[in-house]
């Protein structure tokens, strides 16, 4: 019988996933650095085992060396299992999950199934009177999946009856093929001509979904094909720009010249068309300050970012010119800094006590991952800097 909504209805289906083992091919294979893996298709294997072997004594210099002996003893037989056990849910259960649909690798906002966070439609109200009384010209909408905010199709009806000129939509691409009530999506695009910003760490199966989860690399090859097929990539009024992070603790590679990877490769296998590339760097925060330190890479990334500081930078990072609001409302200097609780240096650190002179007036509250933004070429939410 099925699982339910009624059984289960915190969990759902990433609950599930994570309780049956179905998320452990995320993690490296740490065992293999200590153990021996074998491989074999026999119905078992068998391995004799010794005895008598005592322990070596000290040998004195000139001395004769001592001899020991041994014998069989027993046999330990190694017996093939399969171990198996399947749940199942209802199709209802699987699109009432309202939790990001990813957890990836490198994610600075540490998001993933198991996040319950989420703006609701009061916050959602205010920050729309903000945009409309300060007259934003772009509201850059991310998540998570931004897609899965119950109020999503709400909020850019509305943004856009308001006038604000640019409306951007960050999507992991894989929440355009999750279940029915997400596959209209591309169409909702493309009638409010959202600007679609798409997460895709590489052109090849094996990196992608190594550093998002097996299977993203041809959902997000699937959901790329149908934003093409409705003139996203082409059309010039419906633009479609890719995002590539580094997958380790490295700098990413010239943001041109990748582009032009992409787009070479992605053309030739799959057809696919698209605007631009934004490379982005990875920072040091959440989940990828995680793998920098369970891999010892944390001192020498850092040294990186340090040795790689490029002041030209400065002036186009994102904190000059946009405003984060987290789900509760709170104001944040950037995305970064929203994730390390370090809200504005503003008496105005929440938008129901918005004021935009005091905003303007503020210093910028900077830290050691501020270096991720000014290193190299630079990054930001569109791209290389530099």
């Amino acid at each position: 019988m099925a699982i339910s909504r009624a059984q289960l209805a915190k969990e759902l289906e990433p609950g599930l996933n994570a309780l049956f083992g179905l998320e452990y091919d995320r993690y490296e294979k740490e065992h293999s650095e200590i153990f021996d893996e074998e491989s074999s298709d026999r119905a078992f294997e068998e391995e004799v085992m010794l005895s008598g072997f005592g322990t070596a004594p000290v040998k004195s210099e000139g001395g004769a060396v001592s001899f020991d002996d041994a014998q069989e003893t027993f046999t330990a037989r190694y017996t093939h299992e399969t171990i198996a056990l399947a749940f199942s849910i209802t199709e209802e259960a699987i699109e009432d999950n309202l939790y990001a649909n990813q957890t990836c690798a490198h994610c600075h906002v540490d998001a993933g199934p198991d996040r319950k966070e989420i703006m609701g439609i009061d916050t959602i109200k205010k920050v729309l009177a903000v945009a409309k009384k300060t007259g934003v010209p772009t509201l850059d909408l991310t998540g998570g999946a931004p897609e899965m905010n119950p109020h999503f199709r709400w909020l850019i009806e509305t943004a856009r009856a308001e006038g604000i000129e640019e409306i951007i939509v960050r999507s992991n691409l894989t929440i355009l093929e999750a279940n029915a009530s997400y596959r209209t999506l591309p169409e909702f695009f493309k009638k409010h001509k959202l600007r679609v910003v798409s997460s895709l760490p590489h052109y090849s199966v094996k990196r992608t979904d190594k550093q998002r989860g097996e299977g993203v690399f041809s959902k997000s090859i699937t959901a790329l094909q149908k934003l093409n097929a409705l003139g996203y990539g082409t059309d010039p009024a419906l633009i479609l720009d890719l995002v590539y992070n580094p997958s380790g603790a490295f700098l990413s590679a010239d943001q041109a010249g990748l582009e032009k990877d992409f787009k070479t490769k992605l053309d030739a296998q799959f057809g696919i068309s698209f605007n631009q590339l934004f490379c982005i760097n990875n920072l040091p925060i959440s989940r990828f300050l995680e793998y920098l330190i369970a891999s010892e890479n944390y001192e020498a990334y850092m040294e990186t970012l340090v040795e790689s500081f490029n002041p030209a930078t400065l002036s186009g990072v994102m904190c000059t010119n946009t405003l984060s609001v987290g789900w509760d409302g709170t104001l944040y200097d950037c995305d970064f800094n929203q994730m390390l609780e370090l809200t504005v240096d503003s008496p105005s650190n929440h938008i129901d006590h918005f004021n935009l002179d005091h905003l303007l007036a503020r210093n910028i509250r900077v830290n050691q991952h501020c270096y991720g933004c000014t290193a190299g070429a630079g990054s930001s939410c569109q791209g290389s800097l530099t």
